[in-house]
């Protein structure tokens, strides 16, 4: 299996270039993985989504101007583009050329459940016009593409909100059908839900979104911040009369800004009777301490594109480093082939079959009959306990192939597995066995 340089978990994150972001933006999504790029033991790759802008919009130039400013945004909130592989999707020829490959082993029949579409299809039997009304193939296809994303660089997490899930879903669904005809090549990605990242509320209370036009500028000037927080909606309640941080858009916003021991100071001011004016001005300054700092990296960034330029280019490099050999092996899978080095269907099959791990089982000198689970290099991923007899050795190996990784937790503990192999490596092994059984 390719994989990038190391054996680091993998994780990858990708922002549609549709819009600017804002504080909701941030919060949910820019400032933690910014802050997972640093964490040691893994590779991160972060891509600007502008094929997947085209689903959603037709103007060039906002895509070009928010593919600038999302970019932009990112460096400027510190996200170092030579610790991390950050590139524009559209820079990647091999994840178009993948998402056809992906495309002829998805069934329809995943593509109908997916949710965009779902919705799409809903909408149009409400209004009473053709199901199939204004929905384009991109959106039909748009699982496809993110699949093709995700895999191509074998990522092991893709951090998501639970409404994202299915993708992650669809896309496991996609590389197991792929690795199933061709072999190993796919790692089996796991959608990362963080429940300790924060939804803001917007201007209206609802959840900050461009939808709703309720948004707070992440890098716009200070003073229109101001102006912008100045419009958050409050209830009656004057200075001096308690007030309720349940409920309160403008308490959860500072709570995701401030430290405990400041969240707490403006919990005790609102049971106090802050007056609303005070409270949004110590919004505002809390935000801006954060957020003042980076606004000039962001300026000098946005006003020089060709440096941005440069540096999406130089990622794209980097990606491509790892996407080029990888599909040359691909490519040599399905059979698209040099035809002077021609082989054999039998030939192809053997050459599957060894790719794949192997149960491994034998007796030691304590009289013991033990099994080992190990890739075709000979690296242990599993590794049994002793059994009285090798038929009860047999017995679990074939539930693992028959079960794969669900059969785990009915042999805990009888098996271990070294330290250095994770978990999702173990439960791919298992998954091929069991699709190639």
């Amino acid at each position: 299996m390719n994989r990038p340089a190391s054996d680091a978990v993998r994780y990858l994150t990708g922002i549609t270039t549709t819009g600017t972001p804002h504080l909701g933006n941030y919060v949910g999504a820019i400032r933690p993985a910014v802050q997972a790029s640093r964490t040691p033991g893994t590779q991160n790759f972060y891509f600007l989504a502008d094929y997947h802008a085209l689903i959603k919009c037709d103007d060039p130039a906002r895509i070009q101007r928010s593919t600038l400013e999302i970019a932009a945004c990112w460096l400027a909130a510190g996200l170092d583009p030579e610790q991390v592989f950050f590139y524009r999707q559209s820079d990647i020829p091999e994840i178009p050329e993948l998402t056809w490959f992906l495309t002829c082993v998805c069934g329809k029949g995943l593509l109908n459940r997916a949710h965009a579409y779902k919705a799409a299809v809903d909408k149009n039997h409400g209004a009473g016009t053709d199901p199939d009304t204004d929905v384009t193939a991109g959106l039909f296809m748009y699982p496809v593409l993110m699949a093709a994303d995700i895999i191509m660089f074998n990522a092991h997490k893709v951090p998501v909100g639970r409404d994202q899930i299915q993708h992650i879903e669809m896309a496991r669904d996609m590389a197991a059908s792929f690795n199933h005809l061709y072999g190993p090549h796919f790692t089996l990605p796991e959608a990362a839900v963080d429940e300790s990242v924060a939804t803001l509320p917007g201007l209206d209370g609802r959840k900050m979104s461009k939808s709703y036009d309720n948004t707070i500028g992440l890098f716009t000037p200070a003073a229109q911040i101001r102006k912008q927080i100045a419009g958050i909606v409050t209830d009656s309640r004057a200075p001096g009369e308690p007030k309720d941080t349940e409920g309160s858009a403008l308490f959860q916003i500072y709570q995701a800004f401030a430290t405990p021991e400041e969240t707490e100071s403006l919990r005790r001011a609102y049971a106090e009777g802050i007056a609303w004016g005070e409270a949004k001005q110590l919004l505002f300054e809390r935000i801006d301490r954060e957020i003042a700092p980076m606004r000039a990296r962001y300026q000098s960034l946005v006003e020089n594109p060709a440096e941005l330029e440069r540096i999406l280019r130089r990622g794209a490099e980097r990606a491509r480093s790892v996407a080029s050999p990888f599909m040359a092996q691909l490519r040599q899978a399905v059979g698209l082939r040099d035809l002077a080095s021609q082989t054999t269907s039998k030939d192809a099959k053997k050459t599957e079959k060894a790719a794949l791990p192997a149960f491994k089982q034998y007796r030691e000198t304590d009289g013991l009959h033990y099994f080992k689970l190990v890739e075709p290099g000979g690296r242990v991923l599993l590794q049994s306990q002793g059994f009285a007899s090798p038929r009860e050795a047999g017995q679990a190996v074939a539930a693992l192939r028959a079960q794969g990784p669900a059969g785990l937790g009915a042999l805990a503990d009888q098996i271990q597995r070294p330290h250095e192999v994770s978990e999702n490596e173990l439960g791919n092994a298992l998954s091929l066995l069991m699709q190639a059984d």
